[in-house]
């Protein structure tokens, strides 16, 4: 209850003052209690304007961040959806809230496996983790109505389109490692359309279609 003020205030004025207008997104992030997925020294800081560390090197994203690339992913809720690093688990949490299965893959077995209990914790069981590359998709769950990819590569990881269906959006950062492109892919009748939304910068993918590790 303590943080239910601080999570509200989060949503208007971090999130929904700022562009986001998608009310499915601002209501999942209104009822996603982000100060679980931050070590306890850091629950203080949890709905602040700022990203922050969650250990192995890699972060929880900032609250802005994750609420354009989930409205870019346009869901209704029933799609299946790959998310490529799983991180802290905030983003897929947001995620099981808005579609019917979601699909996420870590690369960082320790991380993985402390995402994973905190994820069960919450109560989301329609989430199913794996380790591995996250470059490579996660090609027998395939096809995708939407990915997301939360770590900004050099260039596109081509196996994730092959892996959307055809109508489905893909949103993920590329770039160097010092600043990216927030950029929606979508497999329309004409082919792909692209769409960038925003200016970002992601700690690096890494992996087989990423950056070398």
């Amino acid at each position: 209850m303590m943080f239910d003020h601080a999570r509200r205030r989060m949503v208007e004025d971090q999130i929904a003052a700022r562009g986001v207008r998608d009310a499915r997104v601002l209501r999942a992030m209104a009822s996603v209690p982000r100060h679980e997925f931050v070590e306890e020294a850091l629950q203080h800081r949890a709905y602040s304007d700022c990203s922050l560390p969650i250990g192995y090197g890699q972060t929880i994203s900032h609250p802005l961040t994750v609420g354009l690339m989930t409205e870019a992913l346009e869901l209704t809720g029933g799609e299946r959806v790959l998310e490529i690093g799983t991180g802290s688990g905030y983003q897929t949490a947001v995620l099981a809230a808005l579609c019917a299965n979601v699909f996420t893959v870590e690369r960082l077995a320790p991380l993985a496996m402390r995402t994973r209990k905190i994820l069960d914790q919450q109560g989301l069981y329609n989430v199913a983790l794996q380790i591995g590359d996250g470059t490579i998709g996660w090609k027998a769950e395939a096809p995708f109505d939407a990915i997301v990819v939360t770590a900004g590569g050099p260039e596109l990881p081509r196996p994730l389109l092959s892996q959307l269906r055809h109508g489905g959006r893909l949103v993920v950062p590329v770039g160097d490692g010092e600043s990216q492109s927030l950029v929606r892919l979508r497999i329309g009748a004409s082919g792909i359309e692209e769409e960038v939304i925003a200016d970002c910068r992601f700690v690096k993918l890494l992996g087989r279609f990423g950056f070398a590790q």
